[in-house]
């Protein structure tokens, strides 16, 4: 009832003039703070809850298998292994033989060693664009004035479609442990939250 007063109210304000409708640029302060809490979770899930620690795993003999790998030369990559160039070839008995017989993995191959600045900066603007995104969807169909709960139901589903459901397929297909898989998960709905309350406390009102 409360809501069926409220979209009437709206209508009213409309009519005589009002905009209602919600620009990009009227949420880029939702956009700029919800991409900088999530880049402050994002840190204090890892460098203070550290419950990724028992994600990626270290190698009991790590220097024997660098010392094992160094002489192939092997190219900046991302490699899978068995594997075979044709799907045909994969009914050959040759390569059945090793599919059967394991060990299984993937090997990604950096082309030099890991730039952490640069990751921050590219993880951060990655945060910015899907705050966009979600501003983006939230502001074709909510009006200035809508209630908080309103719009933390349509940015947390948006939020959740960004931060959680985008690199499962990856993640089935690469291999990753079901461990990693449910944690970044957890991680996905942790930042779709901070996202999703960011912007309903900052959506614009109404016009006065």
């Amino acid at each position: 009832f409360f809501h069926m007063v409220n979209l009437c109210y709206l209508e009213h304000i409309s009519l005589k003039g009002i905009s209602m409708e919600v620009s990009l640029f009227a949420l880029w302060l939702p956009i700029v703070l919800s991409a900088i809490g999530v880049f402050m979770a994002s840190s204090i899930i890892w460098m203070v809850l550290k419950y990724h620690n028992k994600d990626i795993r270290f190698l009991s003999n790590e220097e024997a298998f660098v010392e094992a790998i160094k002489p192939l030369n092997i190219e900046p990559g991302l490699y899978m292994y068995p594997n075979c160039n044709d799907a045909r070839d994969m009914k050959s008995p040759e390569f059945q033989a090793k599919w059967n017989a394991g060990p299984w993995g993937i090997i990604n191959v950096m082309n030099n060693q890991p730039n952490f600045v640069l990751n921050m900066v590219k993880t951060f603007m990655t945060y910015i664009v899907i705050s966009i995104l979600v501003a983006y969807i939230a502001s074709t169909g909510l009006p200035a004035g809508t209630a908080f709960m309103e719009v933390f139901r349509i940015t947390l589903t948006a939020s959740i479609l960004g931060y959680c459901l985008g690199g499962l397929p990856n993640s089935f297909f690469l291999g990753t442990p079901s461990r990693f898989i449910f944690t970044n998960l957890a991680d996905g709905v942790i930042f779709a939250f901070v996202t999703s309350i960011i912007f309903s406390l900052l959506w614009p009102g109404i016009p006065a």
